[in-house]
């Protein structure tokens, strides 16, 4: 039995999945607790990334509007920072938290920061890997073929890579946004503690992800023989 219809696979993955509905909370949960302060200098997400950005002599990078909620990101391709519609126009302290973190990743893209760099590099085969892995794997068992397995396996694996060398990205990104804001002026003490709450929240997410990544690469080789025995 394969996936869904194993026993095996909802026994190794309720734990992580269980993590990622409660990391999936948090972030939402402190997100909306902290859009409901805003901060004393106060600057919109859009003007806080653009004055970060500045300050770090990246004036090249541009800031926009995107659709979607909670969906900023850094763009690393076009080098374009962009903010979801509630952190671009809004000055509360969730919004600029997330908006320095977004700037952190320019800033890190800026500095060739080893990580990210290697995240970059490895993403297009992991997004590869995350597509079809699945496909060889179920391939794999139903026709008998190892090899396939192990093949379908390996892809799974940068996957698995990719998530891992994530989770420094994201933290740097967040120590990097909190130094900033604070040196800056554009958050106070008080104001850097709701920025944490919202930024730590997030990373669980991340956390959440490389786990579930981890524990799926398990299931596969539990069930193709290569760890803990031979599946009978």
């Amino acid at each position: 039995m394969l996936f869904g219809i194993d026993p095996l696979y909802w026994m190794m993955m309720a734990p992580v999945l269980l993590l990622s509905l409660y990391a999936s909370f948090k972030v939402k949960s402190a997100f909306k607790k902290y859009s409901k302060y805003t901060t004393g200098a106060g600057l919109t997400g859009a003007e806080v990334a653009r004055r970060i950005l500045q300050s770090n002599g990246l004036g090249n990078v541009d800031v926009v509007e995107t659709r979607g909620f909670l969906s900023d990101h850094y763009d690393p391709s076009k080098k374009v920072v962009r903010l979801s519609p509630q952190v671009y126009n809004s000055s509360s302290i969730a919004s600029i938290g997330v908006a320095a973190h977004e700037t952190g990743h320019a800033i890190q893209h800026s500095k060739a920061y080893k990580p990210l760099m290697l995240r970059n590099a490895v993403a297009p085969t992991a997004s590869i890997g995350s597509n079809f892995s699945w496909i060889i794997i179920i391939v794999g068992f139903v026709f008998g073929s190892l090899g396939l397995v192990k093949f379908g396996i390996l892809l799974f694996s940068l996957v698995v890579f990719f998530q891992l060398i994530t989770l420094p990205v994201e933290f740097n990104a967040s120590t990097r946004a909190k130094e900033i804001l604070y040196s800056h002026g554009i958050v106070s003490s008080g104001e850097l503690e709701g920025v944490n709450k919202v930024l730590s929240a997030a990373a669980m997410t991340y956390v959440a992800a490389a786990a579930s990544a981890i524990m799926t690469l398990l299931y596969f080789l539990v069930r193709a023989g290569l760890l803990g025995g031979s599946d009978d």
